[in-house]
């Protein structure tokens, strides 16, 4: 189920490298650990998989728990993203574009406003924020 109650998060970002050198970096654990959360025990883009590890903000424990639910390989994958012990439900969609030898990503994040709005990591301007420091700036110097 697509939650669309509110405008998903969204984070566009250009690299001068090609696609399949982005596809790696977001879809294989080991560069995944150098620039996203370097506690993903495994992930494999393939549906149905599934994930959970913990992230520590300091006043909050947050148990993600991520499964694959879309696959479109070189271009597309959808995770389903929620947190262990917290209501809320939301989807983060990865996707690529080929541009002649460089890689636009469009990253989405769909639901955000599901979570609990009285813990400051669910905000929509923390959401954002996050995902602006992660593709924008570690994705970014972890590719070029």
């Amino acid at each position: 189920m697509m939650i669309t109650e509110h405008e998903p998060v969204l984070v566009t970002q250009k690299f001068s490298v090609p696609v399949q050198k982005v596809w790696k970096a977001i879809t294989n654990p080991d560069q995944m650990k150098a620039w996203f959360f370097e506690n993903i025990p495994d992930f494999k883009p393939e549906v149905g998989f599934n994930t959970r590890f913990n992230v520590d903000s300091g006043e909050h424990h947050f148990m993600h728990l991520w499964e694959i639910t879309e696959v479109i390989p070189g271009k597309r994958i959808v995770y389903n993203w929620r947190y262990e012990g917290y209501p809320g439900n939301s989807f983060v969609v990865f996707e690529l574009f080929d541009e002649d030898k460089r890689t636009c990503l469009k990253l989405s994040h769909l639901g955000v406003a599901s979570f609990p709005d009285d813990i400051p990591e669910f905000t929509r301007e923390s959401c954002l924020g996050g995902w602006n420091y992660f593709i924008k700036n570690r994705l970014k110097t972890y590719l070029e």
